[in-house]
């Protein structure tokens, strides 16, 4: 039997997503279509083997060979393949047949629901993630976490040191921080500047 409200409901969810929530905040349009060619593959396929003899265990097994393929062939952020599973989830649920009838599109609105608010900008803004390369061998920790608070003008969280070169001076590190707000660099520069006045003194 033809599911026109449970098709209907996947083709909105995933142009919303796509285009409405992903975009806007990624701006990749390679990854719009994407999405939707893969989310419209699979509810295709979902759909004809929902209906057909062959066990619904083959088609999961070729959609995690499609999967693998796709997400080694190119580089994504841990954001991108969270939207590529959910694009890949929302079309699993439009074409399969759940009881009752309404639960695959209340579970494909949940999907778009979560992603929207997970990947919002103003979750954690502040927070930020980078590899970096620094031209100088830092081997006091403490030192390299107050050069670091500098350079990136935030509140470094954790630092993680994969290669100090004592020969070409550089090190190699992976650090997560909190940018400050204009508040906090405010109070940071007034109480470096009384501890300079001390110092002078």
């Amino acid at each position: 039997m033809f599911r026109g409200v449970e098709l209907a409901t996947d083709l909105v969810a995933i142009v919303v997503m796509a285009c409405a929530v992903y975009f806007p905040r990624h701006r990749r349009r390679d990854m719009v279509f994407a999405y939707i060619g893969l989310n419209i593959g699979v509810l295709a396929v979902t759909t004809a083997l929902d209906t057909a003899t062959v066990g619904a265990g083959l088609g999961l097994g070729l959609f995690g060979v499609l999967s693998i393929i796709r997400l080694r062939s190119s580089e994504l952020t841990q954001a991108e393949v969270a939207y590529y599973f959910v694009a890949l989830a929302m079309g699993l649920l439009g074409g399969l047949s759940l009881d009752p009838r309404w639960a695959g599109p209340l579970l494909i609105g949940v999907l778009v629901a979560v992603v929207y608010v997970a990947d919002h900008p103003r979750l954690f803004a502040g927070y930020r993630h980078q590899v970096l390369t620094l031209d100088t061998a830092f081997t006091d920790e403490a030192e390299l976490v107050n050069r670091l608070s500098d350079l990136l003008v935030a509140e470094v969280k954790r630092v993680e040191v994969a290669k100090v070169d004592l020969v070409r001076d550089t090190t190699t590190l992976d650090v997560r921080y909190r940018l400050l707000t204009s508040e906090e660099r405010a109070a940071r520069d007034a109480a470096r500047a009384v501890e300079r006045i001390g110092v002078g003194r």
